[in-house]
């Protein structure tokens, strides 16, 4: 059975992460999506280090699935072949910076004028308005701008700190997905197409709300600082390797007890409630490391299960790849590229029952479908061959 997105048809004139990963998903799950990219290099991730037989391996865990078209935006020829793939479209995603599009004459109403129920897709870093709307974006100054790295810090007071991976593209991908797909469900409803616009910054504060910004909910209530989180993560050193073990719960806390052999934590006054707990946690997790330390891992592993204790191995990215739990949810895949060879990948996450998603082949070389895209849109092979010669030329 062909993914729920079968039939769908996405132009995705997005590079880097966060327009090529949300494109991904959408064709992970079954849609047809064309990538336009420029023929002097293509997407920038293209050129990215850890390379084999030229491609990077940014590119391929972003752009699997997909078709490439390559056309020079600059001539008039090309810019209708554009349009007439978009007048076959449902979907037309761009992550340039806000107006480059328009100027590009790609904007919205010219789009509209030939395919009127398109769902448009804006990508910004920091939005269309404000100050910051026509400044270049990476992932760290939106963690930044967006309290990220504070809360990262522990507290205000603290040097803020980055989260080691790029949560700010991998989430905005996530979130125009999904507004991908709600966008398109709304149109089998009404028939109207509809802008979707979302920036990285928007994202990262919307993720935030859920769990971290409580000191700023009730206003007029506001804490005059975030409160001071422990400055001890959740991971423990054992005798041998790295843990990581959560107490919430009043039951948890008890079985934390029993399986440390400390019953004595029990009956003292720093830890009698949730809420005392919460306020000493340094001190408690200061007490839990320390008995840590004395047995190794697996020993802690099996003795905290055994009592109930959430619990689990730290592991890294090559133990992660054998880990028994990764191999039994079979989300970790290997599949064959015809040019960079056998590769390694996450399948896609979401499992449908009726409609699977599928990993149907690897990102795609530079202009590969150029041909057969403009041979579907009804180019012969005469013009083919003119169009791509001013684009080699070019």
């Amino acid at each position: 059975m062909p993914g729920p997105l079968h039939g769908y048809r996405i132009v995705d004139l997005t590079s880097m992460i966060s327009g090529p990963l949300a494109t991904m998903i959408l064709a992970d799950q079954g849609a047809d999506v064309i990538k336009v990219e420029n023929p002097d290099g293509g997407d920038h991730t293209r050129a990215s280090n850890n390379r084999r037989n030229g491609f990077s391996a940014s590119f391929l865990n972003n752009n699997r699935n997909k078709r490439s078209l390559t056309l020079d935006l600059k001539d008039p020829k090309a810019k209708e072949a554009l349009l007439r793939l978009i007048a076959t479209a449902d979907v037309f995603v761009q992550n340039f910076r806000p107006g480059v599009a328009d100027r590009m004459g790609f904007g919205e109403d010219a789009l509209r004028a030939v395919k009127p129920d398109l769902i448009y897709v804006s990508i910004s870093g920091f939005g269309e308005k404000g100050p910051f709307a026509g400044k270049p974006v990476y992932d760290p100054l939106v963690q930044a701008m967006s309290g990220l790295a504070t809360i990262q810090a522990g507290s205000d007071t603290e040097r803020p700190r980055l989260v080691r991976t790029i949560v700010p593209d991998k989430l905005t991908a996530i979130s125009a997905s999904q507004a991908i797909t709600a966008a398109l469900l709304a149109r089998e409803r009404t028939g109207q197409g509809q802008h979707v616009r979302i920036s990285m910054l928007e994202a990262v504060i919307a993720f935030l709300f859920a769990s971290d910004m409580g000191s700023q909910t009730f206003v007029g209530d506001e804490f005059p600082q975030q409160e001071a989180a422990s400055f001890i993560d959740l991971i423990y050193q054992t005798a041998t390797t790295f843990i990581s073990a959560a107490v919430q719960s009043n039951k948890e806390w008890l079985a934390l007890t029993r399986a440390l052999d400390k019953p004595e934590w029990l009956d003292d006054p720093r830890f009698k409630t949730p809420a005392l707990r919460q306020r000493n946690i340094d001190d408690r997790l200061m007490m839990t490391q320390e008995v840590l330390l004395t047995r190794p891992a697996a020993y802690w592993l099996e003795r905290l299960t055994a009592e109930g204790v959430p619990c689990a191995p730290v592991l890294t990215r090559g133990e992660m790849i054998q880990d028994p739990q990764v191999q039994a949810t079979g989300i970790v895949v290997e599949t064959d590229h015809k040019d960079a060879g056998r590769i390694r990948g996450a399948r896609p996450a979401a499992r449908f029952s009726a409609t699977p998603a599928s990993i149907r082949h690897g990102g795609p070389a530079l202009g590969e479908h150029s041909d057969a895209i403009l041979a579907e849109l009804g180019y012969s092979h005469a013009e083919i061959a003119i169009l791509q010669a001013k684009e080699l030329t070019a």
